[in-house]
């Protein structure tokens, strides 16, 4: 199925010159979509041509890069295989192939197909320059879910300056295309059951192509988390080892760090038991990039002046799950000891459900502000943190969303039961802001579960966004 990216499709389309050859960028995590998105992009070219480097692993190097690449274009293009030895050559000779005609050609996982060579990203600068380009219709898609090297050897680097055409980073599926994977049952299955899937695998789509809408949430994560056959028990290990590589460890002490809250550069080092250092920094960095973390900094919602201490997070549902529930059952799971428990049964599983609520909400914020209806220019949208000093109290806001004039508060809960209490702690929030010169200050809740007697009544928040708003379009 082709779901949730008709957005990306068009601007892929758009971005693709009529009589000059064009050249895209596509990221983003693992099992995101990005080849299925190209794909359907690719279906609209009488010649498509897909090359994807050899994972990461002992024994791979260029050479096998290459051979893998000739094997490749014998397959595709119909030629004898080529005995490579360098990549000028193999890109010398694929161009020559494809001098003429409408054509498409994806370098899928280019980052794997680099490995060995310092020099790739310059080779094939050139390559673009000198002979691909040749051809008016032709599309060069480079893609990768090693973001952090696309962006360090591709979008940063003068080479390639002027020469991108359209770059691409795909994030979670919006939440009314994840409703679709219930099909025809969508309307019969509550909201709370949706989100409780959602809560573990997030707006990933491989992982909504597994949701099976005929038996109950339960069943489906537990088959898909607790057994040793199930993806989202093998899939952590897969994607750290294929896109880290020597650094998955230092990785995966700093996800761990974050796994209860987010937190800063200081306070995540000091988790770790590691110095602040640049190498720390660059780790997040390439975290961030592959769409595990995300860098929030506190913007003043007076001045808009952005501060200089920012907080990490984990934005990826699935990440945390895994290391909070799965990860330290591996050994009773790989032995075929499942977990008894339910998953509404699990240890803590109701702070770490208000987390990956949250999540939701925060990666779905055009979404969010469609439903709130605000049709003036955004200045800023996220969540908001205000440490305490000796003349202020700290405060945390779930989204804060400011325009010119007017401050959207949001208090984002996850309770089976929201009583009044939630106005006193969004009204306390306000206080400790402090005066909002020239602003208009507009609370919205959103929320599962039910609303008390008296929430709506109180007429304090202007918008009520639940579950089942959000999976709506």
């Amino acid at each position: 199925m082709f779901i949730g990216r008709e957005r990306e499709l068009r601007e892929m389309i758009a971005s693709t010159k009529p009589r000059r050859a064009t050249l895209m960028v596509c990221r983003g995590r693992r099992r995101i979509g990005k080849s299925r998105l190209i794909e359907e992009f690719g279906s609209r070219f009488p010649k498509f041509i897909r090359f994807q480097g050899l994972a990461p692993r002992e024994g791979i190097d260029q050479q096998s890069q290459l051979e893998h690449f000739s094997k490749t274009m014998s397959r595709e293009l119909s030629v004898p295989m080529l005995p490579l030895t360098n990549w000028n050559d193999a890109f010398f000779f694929l161009a020559s192939q494809c001098k003429t005609g409408k054509t498409l050609i994806l370098f899928d996982e280019i980052s794997w197909m680099a490995q060995g060579d310092a020099d790739f990203a310059g080779r094939l600068k050139i390559a673009w320059d000198e002979h691909f380009k040749e051809n008016p219709h032709l599309t060069l898609v480079l893609c990768g879910s090693v973001s952090s090297w696309i962006e360090r050897n591709i979008l940063r680097h003068t080479a390639f300056v002027g020469r991108i055409s359209h770059a691409l980073t795909l994030g979670e599926l919006p939440l009314p295309a994840c409703h679709q994977f219930w099909g025809k049952r969508a309307g019969s299955i509550s909201a709370m059951e949706k989100f409780k899937f959602l809560a573990v695998t997030g707006g990933i789509p491989r992982y909504l192509e597994e949701l099976d809408p005929t038996i109950p949430v339960e069943q489906n994560l537990a088959s898909l988390c607790f057994r040793r056959s199930g993806l989202l028990f093998n899939d952590f290990d897969s994607i750290f080892q294929e896109i880290f590589s020597r650094r998955a460890e230092t990785c995966r002490e700093l996800v761990h760090a974050l796994v209860d809250r987010p937190l800063n550069l200081s306070q995540v080092c000091a988790k770790i038991g590691k110095a602040p250092n640049g190498v720390i920094t660059e780790y997040l960095e390439d975290l961030e990039l592959s769409g595990f973390l995300t860098r929030d900094y506190a913007y003043s919602p007076k001045t808009m002046m952005r501060g200089r201490n920012p907080r990490y997070r984990i934005s990826d549902n699935y990440l945390r799950f895994y290391l909070r529930y799965i990860e330290p059952h591996r050994d009773r799971i790989e032995k075929g000891i499942a977990l008894r428990e339910t998953i509404s049964d699990l240890k803590g599983i109701d702070t770490i459900f208000g987390l990956q609520f949250e999540n939701l909400v925060l990666n779905q914020l055009p979404h969010l502000i469609s439903k709130l209806g605000i049709k003036a220019p955004i200045e800023n949208a996220g969540p908001y943190f205000q440490t305490a000093t000796q003349r202020r109290k700290s405060c945390q806001i779930d989204v804060m969303i400011r325009t010119r004039s007017t401050l959207y508060l949001g208090e984002v809960k996850y309770r089976p039961k929201i009583t009044t209490k939630v106005i006193e702690e969004v009204q306390e929030k306000v206080r400790r802001l402090g005066r909002l010169t020239d602003l208009s200050v507009r609370p919205f809740l959103v929320h599962t579960g039910q609303l008390a007697p008296g929430v709506e009544e109180a007429d304090y928040f202007d918008t009520f966004i639940s579950m089942d708003d959000l999976l709506i379009g």
